[in-house]
């Protein structure tokens, strides 16, 4: 295979095609069916999903949940304005984050916000120009964030969210995420039911998404591109249950790519192929074309950036060719695209 660059994964998109708001009914979205074999399109709505899954099949989502990490505040001393992004927790105290504007916050500069309600300090200046800060503050950091902290949606939103629980997936559950796991925002409890009735399994793993997954790739040929990092977790019984539909013959369907990526960690060789085992740890895999899936047999997504590593992923799991035409048609189809957009179902 010759080297792979990073405009073979660019796309014309049309601004007004980003969609800036979620749909009123998370489910009635629409929805692009691929098949990965033949590159053949079908057009439905995500509800549609159940016609496309069997009894024996596995769904495997992300539960983890956004925070409000978005922190808007003062300069101590001067007054200048700052945002604070946080984007990993290091310790109860301790984050790191992304400072805007960065070049007045140095080490020793503190910061308030909430009219004090929180202080912080900016302890060094890491890798792309992050920042280690420390908070300082009375009772509970989470109720605090949730009182003070704005949810920190992708740079193509330029819309105020009226209901931020719109940015996180119905079943989130754990705590740690600067980005949602978009997927799976087109999921109601209504329709997990009705998936679950059809004797369709679902079982959870948690990434905490990092911004790293807007980093635009900037390198030429895209193996040169470094993957961020993000932590995830495969509980004992998730890993049992992966591996008894993949011995039986089922389908493992990812919801997202966070979760394709979390599963694709965890495999391990074994006599038999791959297993995914239980554990957690820090991933930054790197799935683009060439890549062998050794767990995930089926994928649900949304509409990736032009250039983007997730683009690139799909391509891995359906053919370039295949996803690049899915991609074609979707704009003259004004399908909407990103976060709050449409989906596809590649199988």
């Amino acid at each position: 295979m010759s080297e792979l660059r990073r405009s073979d994964f660019y796309y014309e998109l049309p601004p007004e095609l980003i969609a800036q708001d979620p749909l009123e009914n998370r489910s009635s979205s629409r929805l692009m069916v691929v098949d990965r074999k033949t590159g053949e399109l079908e057009h439905r709505i995500f509800r549609d999903i159940t016609d496309y899954l069997k009894e024996g099949d596995l769904l495997v989502l992300n539960n983890t949940k956004v925070i409000p990490a978005r922190l808007l505040g003062r300069r101590e001393g001067t007054g200048g304005h700052v945002e604070l992004l946080l984007l990993k927790r290091i310790s109860d105290t301790d984050w790191e984050t992304l400072v805007r504007p960065g070049k007045n916050c140095r080490p020793g500069q503190r910061l308030e916000f909430g009219e004090g309600l929180l202080k912080a300090e900016i302890l060094e200046t890491v890798e792309g120009g992050n920042r280690i800060v420390r908070f300082y503050f009375d009772g509970i950091f989470e109720e605090i964030l949730d009182k003070l902290g704005e949810m920190p949606l992708p740079p193509y939103i330029t819309h105020k969210l009226a209901d931020p629980t719109r940015y996180n997936t119905v079943y989130a559950k754990y705590d740690g995420s600067a980005a949602a796991p978009t997927a799976g925002l087109h999921f109601t409890p209504e329709l997990l039911k009705a998936i679950e009735d059809m004797g369709v399994r679902i079982a959870y793993v948690t990434l905490h998404v990092g911004l790293g997954t807007f980093r635009p790739v900037k390198e030429d040929i895209i193996t040169d591109h470094k993957m961020h990092t993000e932590r995830y977790e495969v509980t004992p019984e998730t890993a049992a249950m992966i591996n008894e539909v993949k011995k039986s013959g089922g389908r493992v369907i990812c919801v997202g790519t966070t979760s394709c990526r979390t599963v694709e960690s965890s495999a391990v060789r074994t006599d038999e192929g791959y297993e995914v085992k239980a554990g957690s740890g820090d991933t930054d895999i790197f799935i683009y074309p060439g890549y062998e899936f050794k767990i995930m047999d089926g994928l649900i997504t949304n509409f990736h950036l032009p250039e983007s590593t997730l683009i690139m992923l799909v391509s891995a799991f359906a053919g370039k060719d295949h996803v690049m035409n899915a991609y074609k048609t979707a704009v003259e189809e004004r399908y909407r695209f990103f976060s709050f957009g449409d989906a596809c179902f590649f199988h």
